[in-house]
């Protein structure tokens, strides 16, 4: 689950993949605005095949916030 969201990060953001870790903050450590959020959020959506309300969206802060969402969507 952590490399397909990584892997989704990296392909998002345009980041380096050293800078994905667990405890990472979107916006802080990753650098992401408003509109990378909300196009990544589409990206996970696609690829999950889950649907992210917009405060669950809000909510995620961090990589293991997203990975938690989605393990308990699935």
């Amino acid at each position: 689950m952590f490399e397909k969201v990584k892997a989704i990060l990296v392909d998002e953001l345009g980041i380096n993949e050293d800078q994905v870790t667990m405890e990472a903050s979107i916006v802080d450590d990753l650098g992401a605005d408003s509109l990378d959020v909300v196009e990544l959020i589409m990206a996970l959506e696609d690829e999950f095949e889950i649907e992210v309300s917009d405060d669950k969206a809000q909510g995620m802060r961090t990589v293991r916030d997203i990975i938690e969402y989605i393990e308990q969507a699935l």
